[in-house]
């Protein structure tokens, strides 16, 4: 009890320093009612719904132990984030900025867990990759900063190796300021840097490996590749894409950006980040994920926004667009976030106690919406989807899914 109230207060002072991750500034412009895909596709009311709590001992709003109680056997108090990938028959989640105590460290080392779970609606089970001691294993890549807001946005996996995407440079001046690639070959316990990756565009990443000739227009049209979206200033950023043939990865030089569209309606590339143009105008992104859903036939998106307020949507018939207009996928008030699993500050409200220790006039908030494609179910004419989003306050992850319908 005396360890589990010390972590609490730990939380409290550490995480009332950091700048309030949920609310980032965006706005809307008439560029997002451009042309929509071939058709509409629309959020089930009422569908989106969390699943379970994956981190931490405690769900306050259940009144009961989580599943992974990952203090207890991991000293992982609290999380974020939690981006992932499927390697070698495991499902890994690549978590942010840990509360917990591992090699001295209390907050700022992220953390890396694997689920072989296939049941996403019984909760994962979860493992942490973890020191000898059976504390987790702080996230390393030699050379490069891993402090506070300095994670891991999105990896893929490809001929026995993790190629993970990573954010550092971070200052008062700027949360995000450079993205690098790193690689593991010993199932995330250890990572290479291979290069630095952006500065400007691509700062948070949503990598997927696709078949060159399954989607015409891509600079390959045989072969495996690698899309990537990317946003730059964080929470302050339209989308873009980029494209590498899988079996060059590790070739920085081999990355083309996409550029628009050329008289005869054909793709262009370029060599030059600073070609790369907006997909849509929405500039609030910062955490995304995308992924193809084969029950709907369409590219789906999506990203935490503040206009409209909440995790968004968009989805396409080719990965650059266009884009449907947004919409709301998770509210925090609509779809029973606040009050049950997400807190209300005290200052507007007194409807819950599921707030972190100390923090009770702070806002929870939803963002990092990764998806779980392999999850992902449906028929022909519509589609559950289950992602894992951060709540802010209480600091943890949380399993959530939701249903989308093809509109006639």
């Amino acid at each position: 009890m005396r360890k589990s109230l010390t972590f609490n207060l730990v939380i409290t002072v550490l995480l009332s320093s950091c700048q309030a991750r949920p609310f980032a500034e965006g706005h809307l412009t008439d560029a997002t009612l451009d042309s929509t895909p071939t058709t509409f596709i629309r959020h089930v009311s009422g569908s989106s719904r969390k699943i379970c709590q994956l981190t931490g001992d405690f769900d306050r709003e259940r009144d009961e132990p989580t599943l992974n109680e990952t203090f207890q056997r991991y000293s992982v108090q609290g999380t974020d984030l939690g981006s992932s990938l499927v390697h070698e028959g495991r499902t890994y989640f690549f978590f942010g900025d840990t509360v917990g105590l591992s090699f001295g460290s209390l907050f700022g080392a992220d953390s890396i867990a694997f689920t072989t779970d296939i049941d996403p609606d019984n909760c994962l089970s979860l493992q942490f990759v973890a020191s000898a001691s059976g504390l987790f294993r702080p996230t390393l890549v030699p050379g490069v900063s891993l402090g506070s807001f300095e994670v891991p946005t999105g990896g893929f996996s490809a001929n026995g190796s993790m190629y993970v995407f990573f954010t550092t440079d971070h200052t008062s001046f700027k949360t995000m300021g450079r993205s690098l690639l790193a690689q593991s070959t010993d199932h995330a316990r250890n990572f290479t840097h291979l290069y630095d990756f952006s500065r400007d565009k691509f700062i948070n990443v949503a990598p997927v490996v696709v078949e060159n000739g399954a989607i015409p227009g891509l600079p390959e049209s045989s072969g495996k590749g690698v899309l990537l979206w990317g946003s730059g200033v964080y929470r302050l950023s339209d989308p873009y894409l980029a494209y590498v043939p899988l079996n060059r990865v590790e070739d920085q030089n081999s990355f083309r950006y996409y550029a628009g569209l050329n008289e005869n309606g054909t793709t262009r590339w370029s060599t030059m980040e600073a070609e790369a143009i907006p997909l849509f105008n929405q500039g609030c992104l910062g955490e995304l994920s995308v992924a193809w859903n084969p029950y709907l036939h369409k590219w789906l998106m999506l990203y935490n926004c503040r206009s409209p307020r909440g995790i968004n949507f968009r989805v396409a018939d080719s990965p650059w667009g266009p884009w449907s207009a947004p919409q709301v996928l998770f509210n925090g008030w609509r779809d029973e976030g606040y009050c049950h699993f997400m807190h209300a500050s005290w200052l507007s409200r007194w409807c819950d106690t599921v707030n972190d220790f100390g923090r009770g006039f702070t806002w929870g908030g939803a963002y990092g919406p990764y998806m779980l494609p392999a999850f992902f179910t449906g028929d022909e004419n519509t589609s559950t989807i289950y992602y894992v989003m951060s709540t802010w306050n209480p600091y943890q992850v949380v399993l959530m899914k939701s249903t989308l319908i093809i509109e006639d």
